[in-house]
């Protein structure tokens, strides 16, 4: 066991961790207790060391070697991995343009802004979406959004200021939460929700949309981020108020109302 060790370049403990785990048997334990490795169980290392440098967890290592001595399983197992690599790489892009976002607006001396668009429905906020709509809401909102082209997201981000630019032009108008003008915009704003994937207004499930909508509302009302994203407070809580009346008229026949 101590020379194949050297000669792979791997610890005398890790063969002991492969043999007690199932994953390289040696040919025979001597009565001495040494470890003996014939032309088989060298090649089983071989190939195994080749699937560790992948970074392919020993588990599935085990699986492909076990399951068939065509390359077949082999090369399904590595393009599984190789998926999986991308998605992390994916995730970690992703985290690196949010960290220098971040200290971007630091250095200006400002706060980072909210991804208000997104509110919910970002990385950030993975394990709350998880918690309250399931690991789908979460998968199926996060692959849309990051599934655009950097292009596509300006202008729903341009969509989304003016969305929420004109609740400031409605309150600035004198209307009120329960005019047309405000009722009509809090639609089109419940309407907006209904293009995100994964929500509750896209699924059409009436309760959770009305919980949603409430739930965003007192976001509105109580976050400051919000507060520069609507423009005012005033008009963020104009807004919270309007879609909080909004979602109470829908609620005895919103399936319909929701589902559009």
């Amino acid at each position: 066991m101590q020379e194949l060790a050297e000669r792979a370049g791997i610890s005398g403990r890790t063969l002991r961790h492969y043999h007690q785990i199932g994953l390289l048997e040696p040919d025979r334990v001597g009565s001495n207790g040494y470890r003996y490795y014939g032309a088989d169980a060298v090649s089983r290392l071989q190939r195994i060391l080749l699937l560790r440098e992948t970074g392919m967890p020993l588990a599935d290592i085990a699986g492909v070697l076990d399951a068939t001595t065509t390359p077949a399983a082999e090369t399904e197992a590595l393009t599984g991995h190789l998926e999986h690599l991308a998605q992390e790489r994916a995730a970690l892009d992703r985290r690196i343009k949010a960290v220098e976002h971040t200290l971007s607006m630091r250095r200006q001396g400002r706060e980072p802004r909210m991804d208000v668009m997104l509110e919910g429905f970002n990385d950030r906020y993975e394990e709350e979406v998880v918690e309250r709509w399931g690991r789908d809401a979460f998968d199926a909102s996060n692959q849309w959004w990051h599934g655009k082209s950097v292009q596509q997201q300006k202008e729903w981000k341009a969509r989304a200021d003016a969305l929420l630019a004109r609740w400031r032009e409605i309150l600035q108008d004198g209307h009120e939460m329960d005019s047309a003008k405000a009722q009509e915009h809090a639609a089109v704003h419940v309407e907006w929700f209904k293009e995100i994937p994964g929500t509750p207004t896209h699924a059409g499930d009436t309760a959770k949309s009305v919980d949603m909508i409430r739930g965003l509302a007192d976001q509105y009302e109580t976050n400051p981020d919000f507060h520069v994203a609507f423009g005012t407070q005033e008009a963020a809580r104009f807004a919270a108020s309007a879609l909080r009346l909004r979602v109470r008229r829908l609620e005895p026949s919103s399936a319909d109302d929701l589902r559009g």
